[in-house]
């Protein structure tokens, strides 16, 4: 598990102490063309057209919102919400929003929330939409995405320069959006981002359903539900199981439980538990296999919906391979059977992609690595639906197309221990970062596209304050390099 393997290796993105000074400035006599004057310009006051009440309304069925500030610094910030269950899901069944969002703060396209606020004081535009469907949208969010750019164009003005961001699933949309549209886009701010693609990511989902159906619960249906409610009566079930298994000590159910995390590189940190002792740890990593388990029962209905079948796989997977000597150790502490374990898993009947589901579902939206502008990701580093190696597959395929200068990855880390009560105020969770932390990737994102300063990581620690963890870098993804 990610808690177990906190020391981390060199990042590519940590540069040595030589780079500190920051500066990589643009040499003042370099001749810049029509645009790039435009993108690098200083102007605070840049005029622009009030929207009025054209300023939020519908585009193809998404509803969209633009709000202004009262002087414009000429950055169209353009933001992309992350997953929404296309039906009520877990874990608390709430009603589904189709609301516009401005921000990763904002609730309903308003902006009235503190972050959104304090962008607008520092002269940002923002803008932001739903998308026309909601589960795993990709394709509307770029689509989204791209006619309200347009939109903005026609009725405030272009931008000098936009920048784009988003979370968790418009994390990716955001890569997917500044790979495609190079042409408006000037930097991507991806956060908590899927980016290492849809397959990478629901096949992990599925190495959980499968270790939980081969350990723990044998009726547990991994795919082809029947509906929204089949999805969700899967997912109660599993929950009810995983959660007696955790409890079951003496019999080894504890030790299954931290099976399946350690397979997945599930962390033992949560938002909720800091993961101080063992108890704390198995129910931080309960609380984050049923955060996977969501994604893999109401998630994956919307899918396969959506494709046209089963697009995850596991016939090739070795299993045995998952399990690090650290993460062994501590399911023999609690009195667990690795090795039978593994036995298990590797006897248990395999689920085999339709191949043209697959096909389709990477159509939808998958990161290639060939970035066209500068892109600063931020990640918790104890996130348990978007694990943080995400961030490793972007540098590795970065990394194959010739881009990694273009690439700076950032890690949030959660404080030693906190309160259940209160949670992890940063760095443990889903996308759990303070307004600073968004703030501050923002303006070093700009600070970058404008002022060609090279955003080393010790270097910005100050601006995104406690929770930055420059010396961090995410392991390899659990099934090896996909890049």
């Amino acid at each position: 598990m990610s808690y177990i393997r906190r020391a981390a290796r060199p990042g590519v993105a940590l540069l040595t102490a030589a780079s500190l000074t920051l500066a990589a400035c643009a040499d003042s006599s370099t001749q810049l063309d029509g645009r790039a004057k435009q993108v690098q310009g200083t102007s605070s006051d840049v005029r622009f057209n009030n929207c009025g009440p054209k300023c939020a309304g519908t585009i193809d069925g998404a509803a969209y919102s633009i709000k202004l500030p009262t002087k414009w610094n000429g950055t169209l910030l353009l933001y992309s919400h992350g997953y929404r269950f296309a039906n009520p899901g877990p874990p608390d069944f709430s009603p589904v929003s189709h609301a516009a969002q401005v921000s990763s703060t904002d609730a309903d396209g308003s902006g009235s929330d503190p972050l959104s606020q304090k962008l607008l004081a520092a002269g940002y535009a923002l803008a932001g939409s739903s998308y026309k469907s909601n589960g795993w949208a990709v394709a509307d969010g770029v689509a989204a995405d791209a006619a309200l750019h347009d939109q903005f164009v026609k009725l405030v003005g272009k931008p000098r320069r936009t920048y784009v961001w988003g979370d968790s699933l418009g994390g990716l949309i955001t890569e997917l959006v500044a790979e495609k549209y190079p042409q408006w886009v000037d930097g991507a701010a991806p956060m908590c981002g899927a980016v290492a693609g849809p397959t990478n990511n629901l096949d992990l989902a599925l190495d959980v359903s499968f270790a939980l159906k081969t350990l723990i619960d044998p009726q547990f249906k991994l795919t082809g539900f029947s509906s929204a409610d089949d999805a969700n009566a899967n997912w109660n079930q599993a929950s009810a199981a995983l959660q007696k298994a955790a409890a079951d000590t003496a019999g080894g159910g504890t030790a299954k439980v931290l099976t399946l995390a350690a397979l997945v590189d599930a962390p033992g940190k949560t938002k909720t538990y800091d993961g101080h002792d063992i108890t704390s740890q198995v129910k931080a990593t309960v609380e984050a296999l049923l955060t996977v388990l969501a994604y893999a029962t109401a998630g994956r209905f919307d899918i396969e919906q959506r494709v046209g079948g089963n697009p995850s796989d596991n016939t090739k997977t070795d299993y045995a391979t998952r399990i690090s000597a650290a993460e062994r150790s501590l399911i023999e502490t609690v009195g667990g059977k690795p090795d039978e374990y593994l036995q298990e898993l590797a006897a248990a009947p395999r689920i085999s992609a339709d191949a043209a589901a697959r096909a389709a579902f990477t159509k939808l939206g998958d990161p290639t690595g060939a970035l066209k502008v500068p892109t600063l990701t931020m990640h918790t580093e104890d996130d348990p639906l978007v694990i943080v190696q995400n961030e490793s597959v972007l540098a590795a395929r970065a990394e194959k197309e010739h881009d990694s200068d273009k690439l700076v990855q950032l890690y949030v880390g959660p404080p030693a221990t906190y309160a259940e009560g209160s949670g992890a105020p940063y760095g443990a969770g889903h996308c759990n970062f303070t307004d600073q932390q968004r703030f501050a990737l923002v303006s070093t994102l700009d600070s970058w596209v404008r002022n060609s300063v090279y955003p080393v990581p010790v270097g910005v620690v100050r601006a995104f304050g406690t929770g930055l963890d420059p010396a961090y870098a995410a392991g390899p993804w659990p099934a090896g390099n996909t890049g």
